[in-house]
């Protein structure tokens, strides 16, 4: 299966949900919070890093959870930006 390959824009979201990720997970390890959301550490790690701008819904939600940010938060948080006029 051949993958189409991300815009910009998607890159970018990737990064901005891996930045408040891990804002949220503070001090707490990565393998902590990995573990919580049922999680390898080196996928969050992908996710934190925007080595993974696309991760699963469920995979969001798990860690929405484990991080107490509401979909709401994440959703304007990594919403596209407006253009510019």
């Amino acid at each position: 299966m051949v993958r189409t390959p991300l815009t910009p824009e998607e890159r970018e979201r990737g990064e901005r949900l891996g930045r408040l990720l891990r804002a949220a997970r503070g001090p707490r390890s990565m393998l902590e919070i990995a573990t919580a959301a049922g999680l390898s550490a080196e996928t969050l790690r992908k996710i934190e890093t925007g080595r993974a701008p696309t991760p699963a819904f469920f995979t969001v939600a798990a860690l929405a959870g484990v991080l107490e940010l509401s979909m709401d938060e994440l959703v304007a948080h990594c919403a596209p930006e407006p253009a510019a006029a």
